[in-house]
């Protein structure tokens, strides 16, 4: 990765979820900020890159809230709250990408990860998965007038491997993304790298930085046509995605840890919205969030299972910039 990030450009790196397996972390001073971080992502092209990072199920098996404050620890480790925004500019041009960081498993609930299809449980605080839902629909309008949308969450919408798509998010994410002319929702949690289209929203799977998995048991579960690649060989080092912004589209490569690279496609910006074109119409709430039951503790130790402090409010961060497990590399460059 960091030499992709030399040779095709760098500005940042998203960590999709499940930053340390299996169980999160313990505290922020938890030796594993260093032995998967710090000590490992150290060549020269990774050095001064910011990381955006979110939660994923395998991280809320811990204690999210000692990955927030771990950014007090780290100039490159950047997690200010479960779910936060982000506004990237486009050197050398008006252009401008909204990326909207979520919590899926604050919105969705918990899955242990280890069944074939295991969906998550439902949200743990119904309270708290609506204001995230709330921000959502703000954040999205507000993006009406950025050149690119990019929504980013540990969960997939649509996936054709292990996890299959996730119930709760087809409800409540799908219909946003459409109405709202979302350019990518960008995920992990299944381990192989896909990329599927569908309602005019690209969808980039990158979960293939720790394992990789060959299986499509869902393949019949996405609509028809919508996968346009998968990679999952057993044989592979693993591999990520890197995104590119410039003023007239976004161009996502799939790359092989090898360098190798393994698909690209390139998103426009979304045509206007005429009257009457709003993709799927009517409002989603939380009510049946796909699953039932409540989420166990999971591995997380005493009540820090899926624990954060919401001590600040979700942040909107301005600027020219935009083994842990899902990873996109991305980088801003004018034409």
């Amino acid at each position: 990765m960091g030499q992709a990030a030399t040779e095709m450009g760098g500005d940042f790196v998203l960590a999709l979820g499940d930053n340390f397996y299996y169980s999160g972390v313990r505290d922020e001073w938890d030796p594993r900020f260093q032995d998967t971080f710090e000590r490992v992502f150290v060549s020269p092209g990774l050095r001064g890159v910011p990381w955006y990072v979110m939660a994923g199920n395998h991280d809320h098996a811990g204690n999210v809230t000692a990955q927030l404050r771990y950014s007090h620890h780290s100039p490159r480790w950047h997690f200010p709250h479960p779910y936060y925004s982000l506004r990237l500019h486009v050197p050398g041009s008006n252009a401008s990408a909204r990326l909207l960081v979520l919590d899926t498993v604050l919105l969705c609930g918990h899955t242990d990860d280890f069944g074939l299809g295991d969906v998550p449980a439902g949200p743990r605080d119904a309270a708290a998965a609506g204001a995230h839902l709330a921000w959502l629909r703000a954040q999205l309008e507000a993006a009406a007038g950025d050149s690119f949308v990019l929504v980013a969450g540990h969960y997939p919408v649509w996936s054709v491997a292990k996890h299959g798509p996730t119930p709760c998010l087809l409800r409540l994410l799908r219909p946003l993304l459409r109405r709202h002319r979302v350019t990518a929702y960008l995920c992990g949690h299944d381990h192989n790298l896909q990329y599927l289209e569908e309602g005019g929203v690209g969808y980039v799977l990158s979960g293939a930085g720790n394992f990789m998995e060959d299986s499509r048991p869902h393949e019949g579960s996405v609509p028809p046509g919508s996968l346009r690649f998968f990679f999952g060989s057993p044989a592979s080092p693993g591999g990520f995605a890197h995104l590119r912004l410039e003023p007239s589209a976004v161009t996502v490569t799939f790359l092989e840890a090898t360098g190798r690279v393994l698909h690209r496609v390139t998103l426009p910006p979304p045509p206007p919205l005429t009257p009457g074109d709003g993709g799927d119409t009517g409002t989603p709430t939380l009510g049946d969030t796909g699953g039932t039951g409540s989420p166990s503790p999971g591995g997380g130790t005493g009540d820090t299972w899926g624990h954060w402090e919401p001590s600040e409010s979700p942040q909107e961060t301005l600027g020219t910039i935009g083994t842990l497990g899902p990873l996109v590399l991305g980088t801003l460059r004018d034409l």
